[in-house]
């Protein structure tokens, strides 16, 4: 194996040896990891301060690093989920100790699942703290790395400032490595806060990994594929990170097979394609017709829970399996495993396989999403419907959407058409309350000149209230459209179904949205049905945060896996 790009020396200019020579005065152990992480070509982070972390907010004022401070550490990790899903690049997170780094945790786990490459740099008590000693330090953990090491790609403890630039230099490299996930670092509050004569960072280099698929198992997919009656593929958000949505349609057009998109993979496909059975996973018309596949290709997708009908699917033909995460090949489904990352072995794929003619393929996926739309139809969602099409007539094709664990994002899991690759995200992966609105922060830090819109239930907003204050203090483009059904609609829902009632729990006090939005300056309206498209479009134009609370009772259309 080659490790060509690693042996690459770089050259120092002459300033620069002047510089290690004779660093500048006044530097600490926090200079170190801002000097490295802008080496490594951060521009911008996300985070939080904290007492321990003061060192690395201390360098932060002396860099040229643009900072977006939220006011809640995990929200502050949703926003840098985005900035990382958005950008495909390191999204620097940095965090204090104990129950800063902990209010993280479920940001992290969201970033793990969906594969976001977020690195956060966490304080923690003194060095002599370290080794689960019970000292006493404020904010002391017996074991602080423990509640992450589950949770992220990797974990790297730092005790003397000379390692700070290696250990980021790795956890970067961790988690830009195929699949992309987070990473966590952490350095004693005294390594930060300490003088530091060490040289100035310079010409760091941090390559990922390249996973590439074995060429015998390419040669074998290839042939099934090839001399498959009816194949069939479903992307997932593998591709869409991978940026490979131009490979997969252009397989799917050499194979006249059939393209479904998971909820993580939307706008893989183009959605109006003749060949798009578009993302109906939770169907049993789409369920039936993947089932029937006599080589089903699944590429970026662990079919898991959601992407398998809740777990109704069984397939009868072959599948070949295309995964940078290891461990999800044949988790769920006996497959052809190959361990690649997406783009890498579509291409290949795109080369080895032979072109097949099947002027029938066109006509199949017509009619199953025929029987789709008269299953929906026969149960009278127009509100639902027409909501969603307000969004979709709303919003610009090239601007980026966030969705909370909300009725109108489970709809949308299904029924939006994404339109581009990587313009659609949402907290499926982990499946926690109060991501759209932080998350839509991150995506705009990362882009201004774009609006953003962020779409929760009133339930998941109440997660985000603070965060108001950063749109407005940053006035960042973030459209936030709040349904309000005066609790977890959701939750009522499945309780409903499943046990007859609901009860108290579901339903909830909340405060008049529009006012308290604008109480942070930030303009705000109250909509209704039939005026949503056309307020959404004017809030999407206007510059800075805005907010758009429909006041509405949705329902889910009807499952097929009961």
């Amino acid at each position: 194996m080659s490790h060509d790009h690693h042996d690459e020396r770089p050259e120092l200019t002459p300033a620069q040896i002047a510089a290690a020579l004779d660093p500048p005065p006044g530097r600490i152990g926090g200079d170190l990891v801002i000097e490295t992480l802008q080496g490594l070509g951060a521009t911008t982070v996300f985070g939080l301060p904290g007492q321990h972390a003061l060192g690395m907010f201390d360098a932060l004022r002396r860099s040229s690093l643009s900072y977006v401070g939220l006011r809640v550490e995990n929200n502050a990790g949703f926003a840098a989920d985005a900035y990382g899903r958005i950008t495909g690049e390191v999204a620097p997170l940095l965090l204090s100790t104990g129950p800063g780094a902990l209010t993280s945790l479920a940001a992290l786990q969201e970033s793990a699942a969906a594969s976001a490459p977020v690195l956060a740099i966490s304080s923690q008590v003194p060095a002599a703290g370290l080794g689960g000693g019970r000292h006493g330090y404020l904010h002391e953990l017996r074991d602080q790395q423990a509640s992450f090491r589950d949770i992220v790609k990797s974990v790297h403890t730092v005790r003397t400032a000379s390692q700070i630039p290696s250990a980021i230099a790795a956890a970067w490299e961790s988690a830009l490595t195929a699949p992309h996930g987070p990473v966590w670092i952490e350095i004693p509050e005294d390594v930060l806060s300490a003088p530091t004569t060490l040289p100035v960072v310079t010409a760091m280099d941090a390559t990922p990994r390249e996973v590439h698929a074995r060429p015998e198992l390419i040669a074998v997919a290839a042939r099934l594929l090839s001399h498959a009656e009816r194949p069939a593929v479903i992307a997932g958000g593998g591709v869409v990170r991978s940026d490979a949505s131009g490979k997969l349609r252009a397989l799917a057009e050499k194979l006249a097979a059939p393209v479904v998109t998971t909820y993580g993979g939307k706008g893989a496909f183009p959605w109006e394609h003749p060949l798009s059975l578009q993302s109906w996973m939770e169907d049993r018309h789409t369920t039936d017709f993947l089932e029937d596949a006599d080589v089903l290709l699944v590429v970026g997708s662990g079919l898991g829970e959601l992407s398998s009908n809740y777990y109704t699917f069984a397939p009868r033909g072959r599948i070949v399996q295309i995964d940078a995460d290891a461990g999800k090949l044949e988790a769920n489904h006996p497959a052809l495993g190959i361990h690649a990352d997406a783009r890498d072995a579509l291409s290949d794929l795109l080369e080895a396989v032979t072109p097949r003619q099947d002027p029938a393929a066109a006509e199949r996926v017509t009619a199953v999403l025929g029987r789709v739309r008269e299953r929906i139809a026969a149960q009278e969602l127009t509100l639902e419907q027409d909501a969603l099409a307000a969004i979709r007539t709303a919003l610009p094709d090239t601007a980026p959407s966030f969705w909370d664990m909300t009725i109108l994002a489970y709809w949308a899991w299904a029924a939006f058409d994404a339109r581009r690759p990587n313009t659609m995200h949402s907290a499926q992966g982990a499946g926690g309350l109060g991501y759209a609105f932080p998350a839509a922060i991150g995506a705009a830090a990362a882009d201004p000149t774009k609006p953003v819109l962020a779409v929760s239930g009133d339930g998941g907003a109440m997660y985000s209230l603070a965060e108001l204050a950063t749109a407005r203090q940053y006035n960042l483009p973030v459209t936030w459209l709040i349904v309000d059904d005066g609790g977890y609609g959701i939750l009522r829902t499945y309780m409903n179904d499943a046990f007859g009632e609901s009860g108290d729990a579901t339903e909830l006090s909340r405060p008049d949205f529009v006012a308290l939005a604008e109480s942070f300056g930030v303009p705000a309206v109250r909509t209704s049905p039939t005026a949503l498209a056309d307020d959404l479009a004017r809030s999407l134009a206007r510059p800075g945060p805005c907010v758009v609370v429909l006041p509405a009772v949705l329902r889910m259309f009807e499952p097929t896996h009961l």
